[in-house]
């Protein structure tokens, strides 16, 4: 697509999406009587995007959210059906563009229609297997996206950033449980490898300019949905998250679970991930716009985890058991570049941020299976249904 084309594709956003006059002010009111600026949320129509915008919206920011929907689901009027529910679930405006943010010129006509305070950035692709097959590709996207951000950001200045990072910049840990003094590089896989240059990036951001005040939160490994059921992970591509496909396999979408690898050095020679459910992911990302809005850091990066191990093997039996249903699975040979074993030390974070995981896996198996069959297709199950 020319790029003219693809800068009016982004802005020209039909009216009834831009409904909330409130939000143009950045000052919104929060429970307490605190006032709260406005947050854009890239990658807003994400998985963890959206249920980290319910999270914003409960504690009295205002969201402008931006995606290109690669993945995540559109409506035929280019909306996200996603952040459409989470105004449902809050009752709160969410401002939306369809914007793609290697478009730097509408990133930055998005920045001049609202007065924004701070940014958590999500946008990113995100499929480990497919960043082996086309490595360009996932450099383009995720270096560049984060480049024109911090440019605009910093020309509009504006300073303040959360950073959807990921425990893949460990690579192969020496040592477990993860804390972030571990070292960081060694990564075994092009999308790790995307989140660990930004992270070096930001480094040198940072100290080039000290007006920057970012948190980089690495996460483990995000499972389970809203309690409402009404959103959920909803996978575009070929199902690379375990819990997704534990749950097709639940509900007849898929015949059998394939685990890969049972060979590992680990208690029943299944993987062990660090599994945190998905509000908890949502509640730590408030939690680090708090301590930005409270202190400057310049980089601090944080692990979000639960600090427990659970093995592929333990989840699917969790899964059985609370919500009642059978896996079949098959084994096949490990996958390259996956690990045996990783888990989060995640004390700094509950120390520095106040924020610590509250719910279990028993939760994180209920609440998804919940979303699951509330939307037997994902998002599609509304387009299916003619609703809007």
């Amino acid at each position: 697509m020319k790029r003219s084309s693809s800068a009016t594709v982004c802005i020209s956003i039909p009216d009834e999406l831009v409904v909330t006059p409130a939000a143009e002010s950045s000052t919104v009111i929060d429970m307490t009587g605190e006032q709260k600026g406005t947050v854009l949320v890239t990658g807003g129509a994400g998985y963890i995007g959206s249920h980290t915008v319910v999270s914003l919206l409960e504690a009295g920011y205002g969201v402008v959210a931006l995606d290109n929907f690669t993945n995540s689901v559109n409506s035929a009027k280019n909306e996200s059906v996603a952040l459409k529910r989470v105004e449902e679930i809050t009752g709160r405006k969410v401002h939306f563009y369809r914007c793609d943010l290697l478009d730097k010129d509408a990133v930055e006509r998005i920045f001049k229609a609202h007065r924004i305070d701070s940014v958590i950035h999500f946008a990113a692709l995100k499929a480990v297997g497919e960043s082996m097959t086309n490595p360009l590709l996932y450099y383009k996207n995720n270096m560049i996206g984060m480049i024109n951000l911090l440019e605009v950001m910093d020309s509009l200045g504006i300073y303040k950033m959360v950073f959807s990072s990921s425990c893949t910049v460990y690579g192969e840990p020496e040592r477990l449980p993860i804390t972030e003094e571990n070292p960081t590089g060694n990564v075994t896989n092009v999308y790790g490898r995307t989140k660990y240059f930004i992270e070096e990036m930001l480094k040198d951001a940072v100290r080039a300019d000290p007006k920057w005040n970012i948190i980089a939160l690495r996460y483990f490994n995000p499972v389970g949905a809203h309690k409402s059921g009404r959103i959920g992970e909803d996978p575009t591509k070929q199902f690379t998250n375990l819990m997704p496909y534990i749950s097709q396999v639940a509900i007849g979408k898929k015949d059998v679970l394939t685990i890969f690898g049972n060979d590992y050095d680990t208690p029943d020679g299944t993987g062990v991930r660090d599994y945190v459910h998905v509000m908890d992911l949502a509640s730590g990302h408030v939690a680090a716009l708090h301590k930005l809005d409270q202190e400057h850091l310049g980089l601090k990066m944080y692990n979000l985890g639960t600090g427990k191990g659970i093995s592929v093997m333990e989840l699917i039996q969790t899964f059985e058991r609370v919500n009642k249903v059978k896996i079949p699975y098959v084994i096949q040979e490990r996958r390259a570049g996956d690990i045996s074993s990783m888990y989060a030390n995640a004390t700094l974070a509950e120390k520095e941020l106040g924020w610590k995981a509250v719910h279990s896996v028993d939760e994180m198996c209920e609440d998804f299976w919940r979303w699951q069959t509330m939307n037997p297709n994902g998002y599609k199950t509304e387009q299916a249904n003619g609703h809007h």
